[in-house]
């Protein structure tokens, strides 16, 4: 795929639609995903996880997969070693939850997951451009679309605010942005399902998303 951005899509502790999120992914124009299980990711070599320009999490694992063999602290060995290499990462729907008790997670994230409330699927949920200026929402205009909403604290002060929603059974910050040590992180509260996947805007802004996370755009 000649220049494309090569993404590892990590995936564990939540079900999904597996053909159509390959489906997603195959319809980002120069991305080259390769969708695995986060045990398998963490334990690749450094020269396997190096080779990824991008990092994408839809995981919600938490701790508790630690008793596996030689599995219990690669997750931590991993990304502190991804962030220091300056490797982009991005945090799409459910992942945003995970790790409730890990500080690196959270300076990720820009917030704490045990803040979470509930949850609401299928809701029309109206998404407006809160930073027209921002390279992964210039030139995209306000929209609705159909997908899962949370109930939880907003980003942190250190978070540059891209998206938001006004659905009143929604934290009100959709996308956002933050610098975790020498990486580029990109936040979307958005992605629960096919419903989601197939809405142009939003494989727009995950499109941009991954791309600036790779330092492209």
């Amino acid at each position: 795929m000649g220049d494309a951005i090569r993404v590892a899509v990590v995936t564990g502790g939540h079900s999904f639609d597996v053909p159509n999120l390959h489906k997603l992914f195959r319809a980002l124009e120069g991305v080259d995903a390769y969708v695995q299980h986060m045990e398998n990711f963490v334990s690749a070599r450094h020269r396997v996880k190096d080779w990824y320009d991008v990092v994408l999490f839809y995981s919600m694992l938490g701790f508790r997969d630690q008793g596996k063999p030689r599995y219990p602290d690669k997750p931590v060995q991993t990304m502190g070693d991804v962030l220091d290499a300056g490797i982009g990462v991005v945090m799409l729907h459910h992942a945003i939850l995970s790790y409730t008790d890990w500080d690196l997670w959270k300076d990720m994230v820009g917030l704490d997951a045990e803040s979470f409330t509930g949850y609401s699927h299928d809701e029309k949920m109206n998404i407006a451009v809160a930073d027209s200026e921002h390279p992964i929402t210039r030139g995209i205009v306000d929209w609705e679309m159909l997908d899962e909403t949370y109930e939880m604290e907003e980003p942190d002060a250190d978070s540059q605010v891209l998206l938001t929603t006004d659905h009143s059974a929604c934290m009100k910050t959709i996308g956002w942005t933050r610098q975790a040590e020498k990486s580029r992180v990109f936040n979307l509260q958005s992605g629960h399902d096919n419903h989601t996947w197939v809405d142009e805007n939003f494989q727009a802004v995950l499109l941009r998303g991954i791309q600036w996370a790779a330092g492209r755009i």
